[in-house]
């Protein structure tokens, strides 16, 4: 414990968490006030969000932490707080995690830009102003790597790569920006790939990302699964969310993580078809022994049948066949004697998939006709959703 945090908030810290109560963002601060009993943690909150927001934070009462919401955005200026809120910030905090962004991949690019960007530079400037900062948490994405290919070093961001889609380019920007500030800030960058369900029970309030759209492929309503877009001889990398939130929280508080950046990814993952063999043996389905390319794949899925079902997931495709390989040797490095490892896909699958099929079992249960389930999922909302087909937070 450091002498700047007892003499800020005694022996506990006070944390800034943005991205509430986005699908990372609740699960960090429920870890927080469980590891930390005496933390005070501020969360802030969009106005359209704030009845979901205290819901969640009421089911916390009891842990001996201070959940304290606080009405914002982080696109205006000094995150839309009042001066007294943005003060009291500046006096207390001791950590900051970033997390709100938008991560719909079909979103305008300034709308992206506003929020990937601008609002990375708005939270960096609180995090300049607080006197007894310890660390500057910044979720960035592996997909900052945009169209490269072959093993990617966590310590490499510019190689002149290009980008498929404004998410990507964006936060690649934003994570220029936090490099930069590392000059003068503690900062840290967590680079996750794509966060599936929770490895224990499979739940998961988001059903996008290459994952699920195996998922989709498989166990859609159509009697015959669809082909694998592509060969699927590309690693297709996921981790479940409870990882991500113990090795962000243990590598936010490693002095060794500062100014460095860590791959949140599986460092043995399975190809994308035999995830989706695997996925279809839990459905006693079998994969047609045919594959489609990735574009003979997208047209298939604008058809008027499949439209509607594959919607949501049809940016993905772009990914299935990547073969990008994301080096985790500062994560491994860090965690190494901790107990934090990331599970194998293949140990918590089941989890995963009954998760999923439930889903679909109700809301077959709800539908007449059929459709998409995973489409229909309500999820719960995130932190940041400037409208209705540009999702943020994390």
């Amino acid at each position: 414990m450091s002498e700047k945090r007892k003499e800020a908030r005694g022996t506990a810290g006070t944390y800034f968490v943005t991205g509430y109560p986005g699908f990372i963002g609740k699960r960090l601060i429920e870890h927080i006030v469980r590891e930390e009993p005496k933390a005070h943690v501020y969360a802030l909150v969009q106005p359209k969000h704030l009845k979901e927001a205290q819901k969640l934070a009421s089911q916390l009462r009891g842990t001996g932490a201070t959940l304290e919401l606080l009405t914002g955005d982080i696109v205006d200026m000094h995150l839309g707080l009042s001066g007294e809120e943005y003060q009291r910030l500046c006096e207390r905090v001791t950590h900051i995690y970033h997390l709100a962004a938008v991560f719909y991949m079909g979103v305008p690019k300034e709308t992206a830009w506003r929020i990937n960007v601008d609002g990375t530079r708005n939270v960096l400037e609180l995090a300049r102003d607080c006197e007894h900062l310890e660390r500057f948490n910044h979720f960035s994405s592996c997909h900052v790597s945009g169209d490269r290919v072959g093993v990617i070093a966590e310590d490499e961001l510019d190689c002149g790569q290009d980008f498929r889609n404004v998410y990507e380019e964006t936060k690649f920007q934003a994570e220029k920006l936090v490099q930069r500030a590392a000059t003068t800030l503690p900062t840290t960058i967590f680079r996750p790939c794509s966060v599936v369900g929770d490895s224990r029970t499979g739940e998961i309030d988001r059903f996008e990302g290459p994952y699920y759209l195996g998922i989709l492929l498989v166990t859609s309503p159509l009697v015959v699964p669809l082909p694998l877009p592509g060969n699927g001889v590309a690693p297709l990398n996921v981790v479940p969310v409870d990882y991500v939130v113990q090795a962000v929280w243990t590598l936010s508080h490693d002095e060794r993580a500062v100014g460095r950046t860590f791959h949140l990814v599986d460092p043995n993952p399975m190809s994308a078809r035999r995830v989706y063999e695997l996925i279809a043996e839990k459905a006693n389905k079998k994969l047609p022994r045919f594959n489609l390319s990735a574009r003979a794949a997208d047209v298939m899925m604008r058809l008027p049948v499949l439209e509607k079902l594959a919607r949501p997931q049809r940016a993905a495709l772009s990914y299935v066949n990547h073969l990008a390989i994301y080096n985790c040797h500062n994560t491994l490095e860090l965690l190494d004697g901790t107990g934090i490892r990331c599970p194998p896909l293949s140990s918590y699958l089941d989890q995963l998939v009954a998760y999923v099929r439930e889903q679909y079992r109700q809301r077959r249960e709800q539908a007449s006709e059929v459709e998409d389930p995973l489409d229909r999922t309500p999820t719960p909302p995130s932190d940041e959703e400037p409208g209705a087909q540009a999702r943020r937070s994390r």
